[in-house]
């Protein structure tokens, strides 16, 4: 009896194991998710303590098995939304590269690379161009996607092809900011036809 018990326990640990796998499977272990988020006063969702696009990326590690690299600065911390307006339009004007905490992730083991940010004055975040000088997507396929409030994807994916001139963009995404708490549903359907 203690026999049949241990095989029994040990068939539902190896079938439990083995579902677990279903949802990552090889070709996405070695996906990426750079992202810039922010949280705080945001437009149409208010205060928010997760940044819309942090969420975002958070179902695409989720559905994919890819790991994330967030890029982080402290310049924009406890803005309110319309000063974080002005200053992000006049980081845009004079080409501002502002400077992101931690150094350029290893990208050297990732084949695909999801970018996504807001988009702020038709494009992503200065500091996230900041990070487009500091890495090497050659040859790589890279999958833009925004958060917004109207933009869509802007002129987000010109800038990363512009960017990255022999990398392969494609499979872009966009969604509503006050969307992506109740949006899995989208990011997974999008997810499933890339």
């Amino acid at each position: 009896m203690r026999k049949l018990i241990f095989a029994v326990v040990g068939l539902l640990m190896a079938m439990g194991c083995a579902g677990q796998n279903k949802t990552k499977t090889d070709k996405d272990m070695n996906a990426i998710v750079i992202f810039f988020s922010h949280a705080g006063d945001n437009y149409s969702v208010g205060d928010i303590k997760v940044g819309n696009t942090k969420i975002v990326a958070d179902y695409i590690s989720e559905l994919t098995g890819a790991d994330q690299f967030e890029i982080k600065t402290s310049k924009y911390d406890g803005m309110a939304y319309m000063p974080l307006t002005e200053l992000a339009q006049e980081e845009q004007r004079n080409g501002e590269l502002p400077p992101y905490e931690g150094k350029a992730p290893d990208l050297s083991k990732y084949d695909k690379v999801f970018i996504g940010g807001p988009v702020w004055w038709g494009t992503y975040p200065q500091v996230m161009f900041t990070l487009f000088k500091d890495i090497n997507l050659d040859g790589k396929i890279v999958i833009p996607f925004t958060t917004h409030e109207g933009s869509g994807l802007a002129s987000c994916v010109r800038d990363v092809k512009k960017a990255f001139p022999k990398a392969t963009v494609k499979g872009e995404f966009s969604i509503y900011g006050h969307d992506v708490r109740t949006g899995k549903a989208k990011v997974e359907k999008w997810i499933k036809g890339l």
